[in-house]
């Protein structure tokens, strides 16, 4: 009798266990899944917004990203761009594509561009990090490599601990990397004495080789962005 219901319960976990296992194996193989979380809190106006998405647009699309999209074991890049504001507020821009050359990632960055603005609130980097797990993990894709790209101009302000969060992400195996957006009288220091690329080191950034990349007036967001994407997927 107990062999009876131990085989029953085999066969039960065996079968709970099939669809996720048919899922991973019906995945697209891509180098990387990058997930780009970009701020649309009520920080940054409409004209930020644009540069934003325009940023990260030519990136996409600058030869020196493609050249290394090219030379991946796969030559492919699945890419999701959100937005984020408060606690309950992360948004989709341009769902899942997987750039390979020019054409993909111009078609990605056009539909990236003419979306909606979505985003309200402040400052909830731990919601926008836990959105771009999910939606890494849900994914159609299987990548050598799992990376968020968390880009702001503030510290976390609402939700959970922003700590808490990459250390989740952490340890489901995907790394999160962070831009620094930094302007003369922009935000404030997110810790008393500290600069936010340094808050961004201690508490956002996690995985191995995380970094953060700088948009100041020393570096234009989308030199930032470009040389931020290239070092992700290089």
């Amino acid at each position: 009798m107990a062999a009876m219901r131990w085989t029953r319960r085999l066969m039960v976990g065996l079968g709970l266990a099939a669809p996720s296992l048919a899922l991973a194996q019906r995945r697209e193989p891509v180098d990387v899944v990058l997930a780009l979380a970009a701020d649309g809190s009520g920080s940054i106006d409409d004209d930020e917004l644009r540069l934003q998405r325009e940023g990260y647009a030519a990136a996409l699309a600058a030869p020196e990203v493609l050249s290394v999209i090219r030379n991946g074991t796969h030559g492919a890049l699945a890419v999701i761009y959100t937005e984020w504001g408060g606690p309950h507020s992360q948004h989709v821009i341009a769902d899942w594509a997987v750039i390979r050359d020019e054409a993909s990632a111009r078609a990605f960055g056009d539909r990236l561009i003419r979306s909606p603005r979505a985003a309200r609130g402040y400052n909830s980097i731990s919601a926008a990090i836990d959105f771009c797990v999910n939606l890494i993990e849900t994914s159609a894709y299987a990548g050598l490599r799992r990376v968020i790209d968390v880009s702001g101009d503030g510290p976390n302000i609402g939700g959970r601990a922003v700590e808490a969060a990459r250390d989740d992400a952490v340890a489901k195996g995907i790394t999160v990397n962070a831009l620094a957006i930094v302007r003369p009288g922009g935000s404030v220091p997110a810790r008393l004495g500290q600069p936010l690329p340094d808050y961004y080191r201690d508490a956002v950034i996690g995985g191995p080789g995380a970094f953060v990349e700088v948009a100041d007036e020393n570096r234009s967001f989308a030199e930032a962005v470009r040389r931020k994407i290239v070092t992700e997927i290089a």
